[in-house]
């Protein structure tokens, strides 16, 4: 791991996912067809993960574009699966801080889908994807919201907020689109099943690490996570959280 790196077990819990967050391929592609995007839209995808978005969106609509993550493996594996598709022509991946990459030339589609943390949350995001947008381009953002009401705290904290206060439920998260001078214009949002495969996914992933590196460092630490994360998830996660992207033009 370099100075500017994610923790090693991110990259052990992703394992070979190609989808970082609880999207499946299907809503990545029903996205992408929803947005009607034309050969040669240009796209600024910060925290890009694996490449996905950027990937299968230049195979199947000809869009071009830039992703930008923190984690060295993940940019790796993005430029990998570029080249797997055959669109390393199309796209290329920057390893670097999302939060300050500027493109040289505005883009038709800046986003940031599930990583509202590099500008504290959605206003941040919304500027910070706002200064790499062309007049009229669209901004998209993948952002949790609230399915139902937490009871408790354990509750909360289950779903990786410290406060209520962290997630708006859906209509307030709508609202908080309007207030801050954005149209929602489309919206693609995750389902209890896309959440069940992202999240059970990690656990075979600990579970196979686990049982390749007994005596890592990590192991207690990722074995206590596989013991407490499935309960976590049926309990509170899958009944309580929501998820989707939302595309947003400015008023």
């Amino acid at each position: 791991m370099t100075a500017l790196d994610l923790p090693r077990s991110f990259v052990i819990r992703e394992g070979d996912l190609r989808i970082l967050n609880p999207y499946d391929a299907g809503k990545l592609a029903t996205l992408g067809r929803a947005l009607k995007l034309r050969p040669g839209t240009s796209i600024l995808d910060l925290c890009s993960g694996k490449g996905e978005l950027l990937c299968t969106w230049a195979r199947d609509h000809g869009v071009v574009g830039t992703g930008v993550d923190i984690s060295t493996a993940f940019t790796a594996a993005a430029r990998e699966r570029a080249a797997e598709l055959g669109v390393a022509d199309r796209v290329r991946f920057a390893h670097g801080d999302a939060a300050v990459f500027v493109p040289e030339s505005p883009v038709d589609v800046a986003a940031c889908v599930g990583a509202t943390w590099i500008g504290g949350g959605v206003p941040g995001t919304l500027e910070i994807l706002a200064r790499s947008l062309r007049p009229g381009g669209m901004a998209l953002v993948g952002e949790p919201y609230w399915r139902r009401e937490p009871p408790d705290e354990d509750a909360v904290r289950a779903c990786h907020a410290e406060s209520r206060e962290d997630f708006h439920d859906l209509p307030g998260l709508v609202a908080l689109f309007g207030d801050l001078g954005w149209d929602l214009v489309e919206m693609v949002l995750a389902d209890q099943d896309s959440w069940d495969r992202y999240a059970a996914a990690h656990w075979l992933n600990l579970r196979r690490w686990l049982d390749a590196n007994p005596d890592d460092e990590l192991a207690g630490e990722l074995r206590r996570e596989l013991t407490e994360d499935p309960l976590r998830h049926v309990r509170f996660r899958r009944e309580l959280l929501g998820w989707g992207v939302f595309a947003l033009l400015r008023r």
